[in-house]
């Protein structure tokens, strides 16, 4: 085998054989929580995923299509027409918005594909990308492979919410900014950008004359609030990749069924890229998805009025443990202040604490910082699992102020 050589090469130094864009990213914390949960047999709590599967109707879709052989070898490339026309009746159905399911359409793998594909096709080497922190950890590792550079703009925690200071948003835009890159409901702090916010941020993309990928696969998951897709907003139509999926909205996460939708010009781009990634997937699980999403609003009320008792339930338990609790307006997850039960101020020694001290597994917030600091006291809780479950962890998690 001939000798590993710097990229200058000089065969003094091998050269890594991980791509120097990925360089900083290890191992994902979720699954050295999740295993450390199999490890220590503690509840977990960090890793997104209900422990139930979701509507008996939507598992029997998936059954049928493969005994019909509907997906079971390459479905076309943009998606099954069944889902493609799905997704474009939900969006109308749900926000207003009109989407032509041939060309402005497009499925992928999970929403992870989505933007892994969308960045790799809007971006090239240099530009810059806004993107609201903390933030889930696939954006920077997509961003790099783009040869985009990151600009961080955080959401910062005050009267037991987090809030996005515009101000701050408008003074992170430069001349080599390309894209905005949103999530709302937003992954790990719960927080739902506001009409006023949203306007703003619709404002300043077209005055800059910006792209925005839109992250909204907890659309449905919103608690005394409401959701507000960014392109619905005026000028935001031609210029947004709006990305859901199905995981979270129907407990399947393990289908990775996901879509895009947006303009014919920016699903053909997203499309360039995408088709050299999965290519395709989920054939059956499509047939599923596009009956899941002809639901009744039944269906959609009812998730909402169960994950908002969980979340009540998980935040309350918190609150009455020690922690500090910021109580979201959406998503499943919870985030807390660990500093107020004294000890360590350290989220990730914390978090791998937890399960010997209560067998509760947790996620720090800081690995979804560029600025680990800011991000060192705050802790993540998912309350996407059975109410005996919550309870449980509930009543081991009240020890820690005995331990």
């Amino acid at each position: 085998m001939a000798a590993m050589t710097t990229s200058a090469g000089s065969p003094d130094a091998p050269r890594p054989l991980l791509n120097r864009r990925l360089a900083e990213f290890g191992t994902t914390i979720f699954a050295e929580m999740s295993a450390l949960a199999v490890s220590t047999g503690s509840i977990n709590l960090g890793q997104g995923f209900p422990d139930e599967d979701g509507p008996q109707e939507v598992r029997e879709a998936a059954v049928r299509a493969l005994r019909d052989g509907r997906g079971n070898q390459y479905p076309p490339g943009p998606g099954v027409p069944e889902l493609r026309t799905a997704v474009s009746d939900h969006q109308l159905r749900f926000h207003g918005l009109s989407f032509d399911p041939d060309t402005e359409v497009l499925v992928t793998a999970g929403a992870t594909e989505a933007i892994a594909a969308s960045l790799l096709a809007l971006l090239e080497p240099g530009d810059e990308v806004i993107a609201l922190e903390p933030y889930y950890d696939s954006y920077a590792a997509c961003i790099a492979l783009a040869g985009g550079r990151r600009v961080p703009v955080q959401l910062r925690p005050k009267d037991g919410a987090y809030h996005l200071d515009l101000d701050e948003l408008r003074d992170a835009i430069t001349p080599r900014t390309r894209l905005i890159l949103l999530n709302t409901p937003h992954n790990p702090t719960g927080t739902v950008l506001t009409r006023e916010e949203l306007t703003e941020i619709a404002r300043l993309a077209v005055e800059h004359d910006l792209l925005v990928v839109t992250d909204e696969v907890y659309e449905h998951l919103v608690y005394d609030v409401e959701h507000l897709p960014l392109a619905s907003f005026p000028g935001m139509r031609e210029r947004t990749v709006t990305i859901s999926s199905s995981g979270k909205t129907f407990a399947f996460t393990g289908w990775k069924v996901g879509w895009v939708t947006a303009s014919p010009a920016l699903v053909a781009a997203v499309r360039s890229a995408k088709q050299f990634l999965t290519y395709v997937s989920a054939g059956p699980f499509q047939y599923a998805i596009a009956e899941a999403l002809a639901l009744p609003d039944t269906y959609y009320e009812g998730l909402r009025t169960e994950l908002r008792a969980k979340r009540d339930l998980l935040s309350t338990g918190l609150a009455e443990a020690g922690f500090e609790v910021y109580r979201p307006a959406g998503t499943y997850f919870v985030t807390t202040d660990i500093r107020p039960l004294g000890g360590t101020d350290d989220g990730f020694a914390f978090c791998r604490e937890l399960p010997e001290r209560c067998q509760v597994v947790a996620i720090p917030n800081a690995v979804f910082y560029d600025d680990r600091t800011a991000g060192a006291p705050f802790v993540r809780f998912a309350f996407c699992k059975r109410t005996e479950v919550l309870q449980e962890a509930v009543t081991r998690l009240k020890g820690l102020t005995l331990s």
